[in-house]
Formats: C-alpha cells, structure tokens, sequence
C-alpha cells in the first residue's frame, strides 16, 4: 500500500522527537512495548532466512533499532528524574520483577545480561562480519573465475552468470556492512552501561534534595527505575544481538536455521544414541537419575527412528545414482543433431573482455554505465559513418589481469588496455609547474602519455590544467577508434542488405535500377567497405549507388568505382578532413606521381603497383621525413595527388603509415581553401 511507502521515514523522524520532547509514562510504556516487538521480529526473521541476503535490509536496520533504543533511554530517565522514579508501569513492572526486594541481586542480574551482550554476543558477532567482509572479498576472484568456467562450459547461461556476478558483488557489500554495523550495537551495550549508573545515582541525589523519603526507600525507587529501565532496552539489544550473530554465521543453505539444525542433528542418529548411553552413566556418580534418564531415554528414542528413516531412505535413493549418468546421456543425445552442434561455431563480430576489478563499470546493477555509453555510440556513430554497428558482447575474464580488458573482433584480439576503476587518466597541459603525483601510464587509444591519479587529486589536476578521463570514457574512447579503424570489416552481407532495404524506401527506382541490373550486391559491398577503410562516411548511400549505377556498366575495378564514388563525395570528404574551410596538407611531386604511374600494371581483374623495393624505399623515406615535418602542427597527416594516382600511393604507404589520410584534387571542395605544408619527393 502507498500508506507504507514512506513509513520507515516516519519512524525515524518520530525517533529523532523522542530525543526532544518529553513522553507521558503511558505512550513510553507502547514506546517499549514496539520496542521489544520488533526486537522479536528481527530475531525470528534471522532463523528463518536460508542466506544471508534475504535479510540485506539488516545493516540499517541495525542503526534505527540502536537509535530508538537510545531515544527511549533518554525519555525514561527524564521521567525517572523528573517524576520521582516513575517512568511507566512496564519499566516499574520489569525492575519489581527482577529485583524483588533484593536490590544487589537486582543490579548484579542486569550487569551479568550486560556483560554477556558485550563480551560474548556482541564482540564474537563483530569479530565474524570483519572476517566474514574480508573473507569475501578475497574470494571474489575466484568466485568470478568459477562463473566464467562454468559459462565457457555451458553449465550456464549469460543471464544466469550475471545473477551470480550480482550476487557475490552484493554479498561482499553486505559483509562489509555488518562489520560497521555490529559497532552500533557494541557502543549501544556500552551506553546502557553508563546511563544506568546515570540514573541510579542521579535519581539518589535527586530524591534526597526533592525529599521524596528516605536513604533506603530512595535507593528501593530508583534501583527498580535503573533496574527496570535498563533491562527494557538491554533485552531488546540482546535479542537483536543474537540476531546478528545469526546473520553473519549463517552460511547459504536450502532451508531455513531450524530445519537445517534438525536435519543436521538427525543425519547422526548413532551419535544420538551414544549420547544417551554416555549420559545415563552419570547416575553411578550420583546424578538425579530421574532426570538423567529422561534425557538419555530420549536421545535413545530420537537417535533409533532416525536411524531406522535413514536406511529406509538410503534403500530409496538407491536407484538416484544413475542421475549424473542421465544428465551426460542427455547432453549426448542432445549433441547428436548435428544442428546443435553447428551452434557452437558462431563467432561473435565484437566482443569485450573484461577483468573482475572493471565488472562495476559493465555491471549496471553496480551503477554501471557502459552499456548505456554504448548505446550513445551506436547511435553517433550511425550519424556520422552512416552504417549501424552490431551488439557488443561483454563477458568477464579470469584470465585476465584484473584490470584489463581486450577488444575482440570476429573472436580474435585486436586491441587491449588497462584502467583503473578508482582513477582518473590525466592529461598534462603542455607546459606546467605544477606536477600531480601519479601512476604513468599510456592512453589505449591514441598511445599519449599519461597518469592516473586519484580521486582525492582531482580537484589539484582541475586547477593545474590537466584533461581528466573517468575510465568508462576511456574504454569507450578505445572502443569508438578500434570500430572506426575495422568498420569495413563489420559490414557483413546482411547488414549491406539491410542497409540497401533501408534505401529502397526512399528511392526503390534507383535500387531495382542498379541491383542486380549494373551491379550486384557483393560488388556494391566492397564499394561501400573501400570507403569506410579510408573513413569516408557511407551515410549518403543514395549518391554512392548513383555514382556505381553510373560507372557500374562500363567499369568492373572495384578501385576505379570507389575513385568516381569519392569524387561524387567531394563535399563529405571536404567536411571530414578540412578544419574551418581550410586544409592543411602535403603535396605528393610530379616526379613521385610519374613514377607510380609508370608501375601501373593493367590485368583483367584490375591494377596493381609493380615498383622496384628501392623506389618503395625512397617514397616512404620522403613521406615519413614531410610526416615528421608537421607532426606538431596537424593531428592527421593529408597527402593531396592527383586523382589517377591517389589509390596506388595510398596503397603504397598504408602498410607503413596506416593512420595517412590521401585524397585527390577532384575530392576537395571548391571553397576551401589549401595550405600546403610539404612536398613529397625523391630528387
């Protein structure tokens, strides 16, 4: 109901007036009696759980129960001060019960509770949630090592997988919960303590200067206030305490705590019965003999039905063994249709692989944002390439150092990086004073020197200058550049397909004109894939099929067709490469172009480049020295050449400088204007 919504809210703002305003000893009274109700509650919640996380809300709850304990502390003795011992009838009624007449037996039975709560419950429960956190935590690793194996051997699924990531992620949380959490109810025993002694001597010295009667009656009012008082809220603390240790030792089970002490007491009935044996020979020494042959005889019962059920189960469960040979035969079975076993050999066009440290930044229970980091870069990058990227695949790894991941494409590797989840890569301004201590390191993307820094020197980087990058950008950034650089290797037939289907609803004319008429798809593809190699965006698909419906007939090298296919583009290559209607580029000399033009060999399938490896030698030569040149001046290099050489020059020096970018004069806009900052030649 929405009446609840906001209820734990309420409860811990009436708590907070409880430290304020004064209570009437009735409403203190229901105040008490709440109290211990939900003490109860806790307590019986704990044995019922089957694992620890069914009750993850126990942390905080832990913290308001602590709190409304102490506020109820603090309205009784308010009342004990100023009402002359009376702060209700439930705490007159408890310290009555307790004491009854005797005020030492009284004050030493609250101490002894007291003292078994902080020494022995409280301390041992603290104790086991330090262990307990760090125990977790180391074993993490392995954890996250065991899904993986289990998900490569198909035990499990993906979805199935990811339960289990979120599972050992929030047990290590809770852990680490409880052992802040189990402080609370430590300073709570130790504040009982005091108030106690708070009151029993301040209620004395109040009574004898308000003249309430005399020393011994004082003493009997105020010990059975402090008594009463001090049980009904060290009562409640124990119960809860005791919860706590139940939840920290209770390790994952099928079945709730009493279930599972009665079936692992009755899964020994021989030690029941030796017990009973054991215990009746106690009488020889003078034991009750009434009273310990009850007990043995009942252990003597218990121990022989049990074991009379157990064989009878074990002659059941006889036949049980042949499961794990049905599970092998059924997957055997399954393996048989050859269908099946075709299944295994889809390869995934890109996957992610991370190490166990990074799962935070991919898990989105975590508060992980990569998934929806990738989302955005699909749809910039259909927006500026004009082709869709497939689904990545992410999966953890524990052959991974922790904090690595890899890019694989097609299943193979083709790019790896490091980031730290608890840093910020940062990046130097280019002249500085101020240095910020740092782990050195290197930019995955575009290999810049770098460092990662911590989050407490954010704020020192800001103001010296530095470029600061949460590590979800920085794997993203990796991501984006490994895509653009291969996207002509993810333009798979189906997706030239849907990208042609896509066309046909704009211009279906031109799409039956050209395919398979002029061209067919294949031929269109490898159109579309020289394009996307070069980083020439493909999102005016009209004009590339245009231009090939134009060519396509008379022209069958794919090479020739991207050439007229680029100059159809001229003004998106001019908006890619230019900055501010300018180009910055380096000229390739006649000379240069005249000699690649002479190696031209024509054969039926197309042309290629036959120059001697010395000539190769010299060109390259000449371009790394005009690279190096402007190297400062320019982010990418352009090399401008006429348009019958472009392709075989950028053929020519893309095994050596892969990043270049060569474009011909017939690509270049007529408005923009060109500085050039070389010349390449060999003279």
């Amino acid at each position: 109901m929405k009446i609840f919504n906001n209820a734990v809210a309420a409860f811990v703002f009436i708590i907070v007036l409880l430290l304020i305003i004064p209570l009437p000893p009735w409403l203190l009274d229901l105040m008490f009696i709440i109290n211990l109700t939900i003490s109860f509650v806790i307590l019986f919640t704990t044995m019922y759980i089957k694992e620890p996380l069914e009750f993850s809300i126990f942390p905080p709850l832990l913290l308001i129960t602590t709190l409304f304990r102490l506020s109820l502390n603090i309205s009784s003795t308010r009342n004990i001060m100023t009402n002359d011992g009376y702060a209700g009838e439930v705490i007159k009624t408890f310290g009555e019960f307790v004491i009854q007449g005797n005020i030492v037996v009284g004050l030493v039975i609250f101490l002894i509770i007291v003292l078994v709560q902080f020494i022995v419950i409280t301390k041992g429960s603290e104790r086991v949630a330090e262990v307990s956190a760090r125990f977790t935590l180391d074993a993490m690793p392995g954890k996250q090592m065991a899904i993986d194996a289990d998900l490569s051997s198909g035990l499990i699924d993906e979805q199935q997988a990811r339960d289990r990531r979120l599972k050992i992620q929030r047990e290590a949380d809770f852990f680490g919960s409880m052992d802040g959490a189990s402080k609370f109810v430590k300073g709570d025993a130790i504040m009982s303590i005091i108030v106690t002694f708070v009151n029993l001597i301040g209620g004395i010295i109040i009574g004898l200067v308000n003249q309430v009667g005399s020393l011994s009656e004082i003493m009997k009012i105020y010990s059975t206030s402090t008594v009463g008082d001090g049980l009904m809220s060290q009562i409640p603390a124990l119960l809860i305490s005791v919860a706590t240790g139940l939840v920290v030792t209770r390790s994952a089970s099928e079945s709730n705590l009493n279930k599972d002490v009665i079936n692992q007491f009755l899964s020994q009935p021989t030690v029941l019965v030796m017990a009973g044996l054991s215990l009746s020979t106690l009488t020889f020494i003078g034991f009750p003999v009434v009273q310990v042959l009850c007990v043995s005889a009942l252990l003597i019962t218990i121990g022989m039905i049990s074991l009379k059920k157990q064989k009878e189960l074990i002659a059941v469960d006889a036949g049980g063994g042949l499961q794990a040979t049905e599970e092998i035969a059924s997957e055997v079975s399954y393996y048989k249709n050859i269908d099946n076993v075709y299944g295994l050999l889809n390869v995934e066009q890109v996957e992610m692989e991370f190490g166990y440290s990074l799962l935070p930044l991919v898990d989105e229970a975590s508060g992980g944002s990569f998934l929806d980091r990738v989302v955005m870069f699909r749809k910039q990058f259909a927006m500026e390439m004009g082709m869709v990227i497939p689904s990545v695949r992410l999966k953890d790894s524990g052959q991974l150092n922790p904090n690595q991941y890899l890019i694989k494409l097609r299943g193979e590797e083709v790019a790896s990086g490091d980031v730290l989840t608890d840093h910020y890569l940062a990046f130097a301004p280019s002249e500085t004073e101020d240095e910020i201590d740092g782990i050195e390191t290197v930019e995955p993307a575009f290999k810049i020197p770098a460092k990662w820094i911590s989050d407490d020197k954010k704020l020192k980087a800001e103001l010296a200058g530095y470029t600061l990058i949460d590590p979800t950008s920085v794997i993203i950034t990796h991501l984006s550049e490994v895509i653009k650089a291969h996207a002509h290797e993810l333009l798979t037939r189906q997706e030239m397909n849907n990208m042609i289907a896509n066309l046909k609803k704009a211009n279906e004319t031109l799409v039956n004109e050209t395919i398979p008429a002029i061209v067919s798809v294949s031929t269109f593809q490898k159109v579309v894939c020289s394009l996307l190699r070069e980083l020439v965006p493909v999102k005016d698909l009209e004009t590339i099929m245009e231009t090939v419906a134009d060519y396509g007939a008379t022209i069958k090298d794919t090479d020739m067709l991207t050439e007229y296919t680029r100059q159809s583009l001229k003004r998106t290559i001019t908006h890619k490469f230019a900055e501010a209607d300018q180009l910055k580029i380096i000229s390739l000399d006649a000379v240069v172009e005249d000699m690649i033009m002479g190696a031209v060999k024509k054969i039926d399938s197309g042309s290629y480049l036959a120059l001697d490896p010395q000539t190769i030698q010299k060109i390259v030569v000449a371009t790394t020295r005009e690279i190096d040149k402007i190297k400062d001046l320019v982010q990418v290099p352009i090399v401008l050449t006429s348009p019958i050489v472009r392709v075989y020059f950028k053929k020519l020096v893309d095994q050596f400088y892969p990043s270049i970018v060569v474009l011909s004069f017939n690509e270049i806009d007529s408005n923009v204007q060109i500085q050039s900052l070389g010349n390449i030649s060999i003279s």
